[in-house]
């Protein structure tokens, strides 16, 4: 059986119970968002629009097979900045301070979260395996589809950055918006001079251009 298969069906992962590692309330996580790309958002909003190219969009395609606007919205998170910057500049390795405007936001969730763990074996347990994490997009965005729909009751998903040591990372569903806060704890531009070192010395440390 290969290692990263196409997902089974609804009715096949039901029978499996899920493995859920709950993120306690107050804990910080940190985001990238865009002012100003393709999908710009604000630091506190899903994306409702998709599937776009990010890993565990759990968004349907319409009945064109295009992406559309619909009810299914993510936000990508992680327990650093660093994994951020990894993983949102991952495609060209380009640290690109001023290109859509991106931001770094960190904020304490304002309630716990449960998310399904893909980070260890019960990735195996499901019937695919950590490759999940950096195998074709495509095909784990139709896992996250079926997570989605067989799981009702999870938050989104816990997984391993590739990017950056296999740090955890979380995919929110729009079931966890209740997690966003009021206010963040830390909000700046990546082209503010403030962001300067920390952006040098992560570019230095995963071998990124900074620009």
């Amino acid at each position: 059986m290969a290692k990263f298969p196409e997902p089974p069906d609804v009715a096949t992962l039901k029978k499996i119970p899920p493995l859920i590692t709950i993120y306690p309330k107050k804990i910080l996580v940190w985001r990238i968002h865009f002012d100003s790309n393709a999908y710009p958002t604000r630091w506190n909003e899903f994306r409702y629009y998709g599937p776009t190219a990010s890993r565990f969009d759990h968004h349907r395609s319409n009945t064109k097979g295009a992406s559309n606007t619909q009810d299914r919205g993510i936000m990508y998170l992680a327990k650093n900045g660093p994994t951020c910057i990894a993983e949102v500049f991952q495609t060209t390795r380009v640290i690109d301070r001023h290109a859509g405007s991106p931001w770094l936001t960190g904020f304490r969730l304002k309630k716990e979260l449960n998310l399904l763990d893909l980070s260890g074996v019960f990735a195996t347990t499901l019937g695919t395996s950590t490759a999940i994490h950096s195998g074709p997009r495509p095909r784990a965005q139709r896992w996250a589809q079926q997570l989605y729909e067989t799981y009702p009751k999870i938050d989104g998903i816990l997984y391993c950055s590739s990017m950056y040591g296999n740090a955890q990372a979380l995919a929110l569903f729009e079931r966890g918006k209740g997690a966003i806060p009021r206010l963040p704890v830390f909000h700046r531009a990546l082209n503010d001079i403030a962001m300067l070192a920390m952006l040098s010395a992560t570019a230095t440390k995963i071998g990124y251009q900074l620009v």
